[in-house]
């Protein structure tokens, strides 16, 4: 039986939880919250304790109380008396079988050297053994859920032919916005089924926030251009809401909904290793988020690196508790499920508040690899009681990665010394350097090796940015080896002019290799940013020594005071000591100091206790000052939660900038109910909005409609009787009519001085419906255009199509496809110019998508030139899926003929990316998918034959 029961009733209970409380204060230094404990005080805004603190005080309530709270009562729990009811009907604390373990997993015989994308390793697994166990989901209590190879591929099939059979698209994004349950997984691979890519974004934990939250996720969804969300009951409401800021999102969905209708046969989606497979977004410490977009030959190229340095094999076994909207969770997972090997996860809570469950899972499932950034090491080593580690062997865990953030010494020692007694080896520990920007994972030690740490000269380090080697006499600062670069990547550390530096000179860290990004998701500036001739910045700063690299911090985010060049983590350090501080909730930062030329030391920092600003001030100033050897020039004294955080819990330094020198910093923070009533009343506003566009919008269409109508319906009788050179400049003159009548002005501009001789190659970008009126009523009335075989179907269309002798292609008949090349090449013998759309079709999302190469192809083999044309304004004009027309200033570029140079597939290639770079240029939208970061490969080999 619980002591808590023991206690008979709550006020004995809230008696024992005051005291227990007013110790667990006095041990934090926190001696001014003491006055106000009380059994209805706040623990966070009140008592000044945050998460960390929040469910260690659990563990203590826990053990004081022999009860188990549930993850729901910890995170949503927020005072004495409610913890105390909450004790009263809580289990007893969970007994461990230690000597319990599970089998390890036979060798599983699959070939996956053909396998280009992550569905093909699925289907791979679930075909030859669909009952082998992928996933152990570990719940709050230890039971465990099992999902097979089999199982995920069949729930996976059901919910992409629900999503295909909603109208989501070929690369659509879609998002995910669910806690860590098996959901998540079967809708992944559901939206990646359907062709669409997936997002994951992190689901909302905490009701005060609701406000920020919607801001932040209506940032995300609007650059993405969401087209659905996939979420769970609790925040389906938030996805409606969403729904108002994102024009784009057609869809709000709970998984139950896309796993009806199992009879539904999902549609065959050809996808190969250059389609869209994921865009993870990453807000850093800026709060602007940036979406990276990873291709399929992306992530199987960083898991394929991962594979040749781990050698991962049939015994091996991961388990996970990060979150699966992280980079680091993800791939935990996309890995498991290439290698074949089990994958335990369990729910970031279950292990921030009861971190041995972590320990424990390694111990049951005898696995062999586990991730966690460097707090997560922190915290096992300070706050696991020894006696919830008896019978705990570690001995069969080998990897130990560590990363995600900046890895301290001093935590590897700790943790090492914690849980060598337990079968932990000191060679298991791997700090590594990684990022989302490159898939994962960048770097990684030699598996034999023990951490390297590097003990450096301050004073050298902080002046010079050199990092020499220093004698037990000198002030040091320690930094860890992260390893050397995966295979077939590459790092290198340069200055602020991209040259390179020599070993241990401090300089911007740089990579390039298969894994890299495609880019940031529709954000040309954001990615050219970072992209300098082949190499991507990290944004990091460290140095290298025999190939190994060492981080030493954000590059933005060091503070030059004085000629020293300081890290804010050291500052933050210091003012971490002062007691009544909320630790992990301090920010310093820099700004410039136009008087004396240098930059002045800015520190926020939380506390509950606002009433002892001035105490505190002091407290700091002279902590930094001991700590750092400089003073900060202004200190400032914020309520908790005030400081922004991503999703992750990382500090972000420059959002905090930002809202300082905009005055925002220290405004106060609505409450949970002004939150609601404002977020109810901008929805409102927002609606009312939308109804009154879109009624003019229906009217705008009708009166095009009617246009449509009057003009076209006696042409589709004239045509009849007449040759096709005059129905095509009938059409011609036709279409320009409308255009002036639909109150949608062309602006055409032709960079061509003199007249374009033909033959030649139109190829223009596909963003819309409409785009083949632009060009029609643009184009000289002679040219052929290309268009798909589907569209001889359209009413009035197809005759017309016909009738005119448009050149038709099957896109999906490869036989068919060769036959139509050579018409096309027939029609450009006879002097005939053509129009082709390279992207080959069009979306909702905004960008320029990928050119097919058989434009090109036809153009160096046949000598046409090509003559790009950006089309901009069509998709404002109609979108994908949408039936009402926007009118919007339409602009017609036409360029100056790109004539091919050579005869072989680098000219082939040379002739698609000028061809495209120059229309995104003028079309207006962003390039999806235009760099790839990786070694030179030869093109000049054997040509292949491209669809059109």
């Amino acid at each position: 039986m619980a002591k808590a029961a023991k206690l008979k009733d709550r006020e004995n209970v809230e008696a024992h939880l005051l005291l227990l409380t007013r110790q667990f204060l006095l041990e934090q230094g926190s001696n001014r919250a003491l006055q106000a404990v009380t059994a209805d005080a706040s623990l966070e805004r009140d008592l000044g304790i945050d998460s960390l603190g929040k469910a260690e005080l659990f563990r203590r309530i826990e053990n004081m109380l022999d009860v188990t709270f549930s993850n729901d009562v910890i995170s949503q729990t927020d005072t004495l008396r409610v913890i105390a009811k909450a004790s009263l009907t809580a289990p007893s604390s969970k007994k461990f079988q230690h000597d319990f373990q599970l089998p390890v997993m036979q060798n599983l015989a699959v070939d996956l050297s053909h396998i280009k994308t992550l569905q093909e390793a699925l289907i791979e697994y679930a075909l030859h053994d669909p009952n082998r166990p992928h996933i152990y989901l570990r719940d709050e209590h230890g039971k465990e859920e099992v999902l097979t190879y089999g199982e995920l591929l069949s729930q996976a099939s059901t919910i992409a032919a629900n999503l295909t059979a909603a109208g989501i698209k070929e690369d659509d994004p879609v998002a995910l916005m669910l806690p860590t349950c098996c959901d998540f997984f079967t809708s992944f691979f559901g939206i990646l089924f359907a062709g669409a890519i997936p997002v994951p974004v992190y689901p909302p934990f905490r009701p005060d926030r609701i406000e920020e939250y919607a801001i932040r996720e209506a940032k995300i969804f609007n650059n993405a251009e969401i087209r659905a969300l996939i979420t769970f009951s609790q925040a389906e409401m938030l996805g409606k809401i969403l729904k108002t800021y994102v024009p784009s999102l057609k869809l709000v969905t709970k998984v139950s909904n896309l796993s009806i209708n199992k009879q539904r046969k999902m549609s065959e989606c050809q996808r190969t290793e250059e389609s869209a497979a994921l865009i993870q977004y990453t807000s850093g410490s800026t709060g602007d988020p940036k979406g990276v977009f990873l291709l399929q030959k992306n992530i199987m190229a960083n898991i394929y690196a991962i594979k040749k340095a781990l050698n991962p094999k049939p015994s091996d076994a991961v388990v996970s508790w990060l979150p699966l909207y992280h980079d680091m969770g993800l791939m935990s997972w996309l890995g498991s499920l290439y290698f074949g090997i089990p994958f335990t996860i369990m729910s970031p809570m279950t292990f921030l508040n009861h971190p041995e469950e972590w320990l424990w899972a390694i111990h049951y499932h005898r696995a062999t690899i586990s991730a966690s950034p460097n707090f997560g090491y922190e915290l096992c080593a300070k706050k696991i009681d020894t006696d919830k580690l008896t019978g705990l062997d570690l001995s069969c865990w080998r990897i130990a990665f560590n990363g995600a953030e900046f890895v301290s010494a001093a935590t590897l020692s700790r943790f090492y010394e914690k849980f060598k007694s337990y079968g932990l080896k000191k060679s298991t520990m791997k700090p590594v350097y990684g990022l989302a920007e490159n898939t994962v994972g960048l770097t990684i030690p030699d598996l034999t090796d023990e951490p390297h740490i590097d003990i450096i000269i301050k004073k050298d380090f902080e002046s010079a940015m050199i990092a020499k080697v220093a004698d037990k006499h000198e002030e040091s600062v320690l930094f860890v080896s992260a390893g050397k670069a995966l295979p077939d990547h590459e790092i290198r550390i340069v200055n602020d002019d991209n040259i390179i530096l020599g070993e241990r000179h401090v300089g911007n860290i740089q990579f390039r290799g298969p894994s890299a990004m495609q880019g940031y998701y529709r954000n040309k500036e954001a990615t050219d940013a970072i992209y300098h001739a082949g190499w991507w910045s990290t944004g990091d700063l460290g140095y290298k020594v025999d190939n190994e690299l060492y981080v030493t911090g954000r590059k933005k985010d060091m503070i030059i005071k004085a000629g020293r060049n300081l890290y804010p983590e050291a500052i933050e350090e210091s003012v971490g000591q002062v007691p009544g501080i909320r630790k992990g909730c301090i920010i310093a930062f820099g700004i410039a100091d136009a008087e004396t030329g240098t930059e002045k030391i800015i520190v926020a920092a939380e506390t509950a206790l606002l009433k002892e600003i001035e105490h505190f001030q002091q407290a700091i100033i002279e902590h930094v000052a001991a700590g750092v050897g400089l003073p900060p020039d202004e200190v400032i004294i914020l309520p908790p939660h005030a400081i922004p955080k991503t999703s992750s819990g990382k500090l972000q330094r420059s959002a905090c900038k930002q809202a300082y020198l905009a005055g925002k910093l220290t405004k106060k923070k609505k409450t949970f109910v002004w939150q609601a009533v404002a977020l109810a009343w901008d929805v409102l506003k927002k609606r009312m909005l939308h109804l009154a566009k879109k009624g003019i919008y229906f009217l705008y269409t009708t009166y095009v409609f009617m246009l449509v109508i009057i003009m076209f319906f006696p042409l589709r009788l004239i045509v009849c009787f007449l040759p096709p050179k005059k129905i095509a400049a009938l059409i011609r003159s036709s279409l320009r009519v409308l255009l002036k009548l639909s109150l949608c002005p062309i602006k055409t501009i032709n960079d061509n001085k003199k007249s374009i001789k033909k033959p030649v190659i139109y190829a223009a970008n596909h963003a819309s419906y409409t785009d083949a009126v632009l060009l029609l009523a643009e184009l000289p009335s002679d040219i052929l255009i290309v268009v798909k075989k589907e569209m001889l179907k359209w009413p009035l269309v197809g005759s017309i199509i016909k009738k005119l002798g448009y050149l038709i292609v099957d896109r999906w008949d490869f036989n068919k496809n060769m036959e139509d090349v050579e018409k096309i090449k027939n029609a450009l013998a006879k002097h005939q110019s053509i129009l082709i759309f390279p992207e080959g079709t069009f979306t909702y999302a905004s960008g320029l998508r990928p050119f097919k190469t058989g434009a090109f192809q036809l153009s160096v083999d046949s000598g046409v030139p090509i003559c790009p044309i950006a089309i901009k304004g069509s998709r404002q004009l109609l979108r994908d899926g949408k039936i009402l027309l926007s009118p919007t200033k339409l602009t017609l570029r036409i360029g100056e003929c790109i004539q091919p140079q050579g005869d072989d597939w680098l000219a082939v290639i040379q002739l698609r990316n000028k061809v495209r770079t120059w229309i995104a240029k003028y079309c207006g939208e962003p390039c999806i998918d235009l760099i790839s970061a990786e070694p030179q490969k030869n093109y000049r080999a054997k040509r292949k034959t491209h669809k059109l």
